[in-house]
């Protein structure tokens, strides 16, 4: 299924966006459960001829999720009109990708973490080019080729207590990097969707 009026000349962005739901005009977690509203952006950058997508690593400082691989996003502010505003201005801040090179496509299903946030992923396309991460948020970024992840034997299943209950969850490994907990599980829900609209 296709975004209405998304189709363009450029025959990667007629590729990838296939599988996402039209973005939304607000944020729409359930206000009275959501208590730390957020936003991720979803980065897939337009290599050729294999795609990847973007990650960071955050710094060991940070108070929440700290050392963790991540999308780049964050907390929702007033001024942001929507979640897609909220994914933009956080990439722009955490690695000065400024959204001139990024085209918004769709979003995927709202993920609630166990450390209380609700976090709206925005999936874009990105145009390769020099990032500037900033060392206060971000100690590294890094791509994963698209292909890697769609292979489904990739996502390892783990489970962990947490709060008492047991607490189920994917890893991806790629090369020294670790991706887990909603990072992986938003990343599931993305290469799931993308694989259900290909031939």
């Amino acid at each position: 299924m296709r975004l209405a009026g998304t189709e363009a000349a450029d025959p990667f962005a007629a590729e990838y966006r296939g599988a996402y739901r039209d973005l939304p005009p607000e944020f729409r977690p359930d206000r009275e459960l959501a208590t730390r509203v957020a936003a991720v952006l979803v980065p897939v950058v337009k290599r050729v001829p294999v795609p990847t997508v973007l990650f960071t690593r955050r710094t060991e400082h940070l108070l929440d999720h700290a050392g963790q691989v991540s999308f780049p996003g964050g907390s929702r502010e007033s001024s942001d009109a929507d979640a897609a505003a909220t994914a933009l201005r956080e990439t722009d801040e955490e690695l000065g990708l400024g959204a001139e090179r990024i085209e918004t496509i769709g979003f995927l299903a709202p993920y609630r973490t166990t450390t209380g946030f609700v976090i709206t992923p925005v999936v874009g396309l990105v145009e390769p080019g020099p990032l500037a991460p900033n060392p206060d948020e971000v100690a590294a970024a890094f791509e994963v080729p698209l292909d890697y992840l769609l292979e489904r034997s990739r996502f390892e299943r783990h489970e962990k207590t947490f709060s008492g209950h047991q607490v189920a969850y994917y890893v991806v490994k790629y090369r020294d990097e670790t991706i887990w907990g909603a990072t992986a599980a938003i990343l599931y829900e993305f290469c799931n969707l993308l694989a259900s609209d290909k031939p």
